[in-house]
C-alpha cells in the first residue's frame, strides 16, 4: 500500500495556491492571511509550513531556478550556447515585466528579497560557472561569483525601471553588451 506524506501534499498545495495568487493578484498584494483564506486552513497553520510569505517566494524561487537548469539542459542538447540562453532568458523576462506589472513585481520581489536573492545568487554562481567557464578556464571560484553579482545587478538594472527609464529594446541591448562583455 502506498503511504501518503500528507505535509508534503500541505505544502504543495501552499505552493500552489501561493503561485496562484502571486501570478494574479501580485507578490506585494498578497499576504499570508488571504492565502489561508483560500486554503480554509488558519494562518499559524500555513505559517508552519511557511513562516512568512517571503520563505513562498523564496520556494517559488528554488522551483524556477530548477526550471531554469531544466531549459539549459534541453538548449544545450539541441546545440544552443549557455551564454545565448543566458541571454534568452533575461529578454523573456525583461519583455515580460514591461508588459505584465504583476510579473515584473514578482521578479522584483524575488531580487531585493535577501532570503530568494540567495538562491537566485547560488543558481546563478552555477550558472556562471557553465557559461563562462569556456572563454575564462583559468577563473577562480571567486572569480565566478564575482561575474554572477554583475550578472544579477545587470538583471536586476534591466527590470527595474522609472518614468525616465531607457526603452525597452535599449535596455536588454545594454544588458546583452555587459554580459557579453564580461
Amino acid at each position: 500500500m502506498i503511504r501518503v506524506d500528507r505535509a508534503e501534499l500541505t505544502r504543495n498545495e501552499i505552493v500552489r495556491v501561493a503561485a496562484t495568487r502571486f501570478m494574479n493578484d501580485g507578490y506585494t498584494k498578497t499576504t499570508v492571511a488571504s492565502l489561508a483564506k483560500m486554503l480554509n486552513m488558519s494562518t499559524g497553520n500555513l505559517t508552519f509550513y511557511f513562516p512568512s510569505k517571503e520563505h513562498l517566494l523564496a520556494e517559488l524561487v528554488e522551483i524556477f531556478c530548477a526550471f531554469q537548469w531544466e531549459l539549459m539542459s534541453r538548449e544545450a542538447d539541441e546545440g544552443f550556447s549557455s551564454l545565448m540562453a543566458v541571454c534568452l532568458e533575461l529578454t523573456a523576462i525583461a519583455a515580460m515585466c514591461e508588459d505584465n506589472p504583476i510579473a515584473k513585481d514578482f521578479y522584483l520581489a524575488s531580487y531585493t528579497s535577501p532570503m530568494a536573492l540567495e538562491i537566485i545568487r547560488k543558481n546563478d554562481a552555477q550558472r556562471a560557472k557553465l557559461v563562462f567557464a569556456e572563454y575564462c578556464p583559468d577563473w577562480s571560484d571567486r572569480q565566478f561569483a564575482e561575474v554572477e553579482t554583475l550578472v544579477s545587478g545587470v538583471e536586476y538594472a534591466t527590470l527595474m525601471t522609472t518614468q525616465h527609464s531607457a526603452p525597452l529594446e535599449t535596455r536588454i541591448a545594454g544588458a546583452m553588451d555587459l554580459i557579453l562583455g564580461i
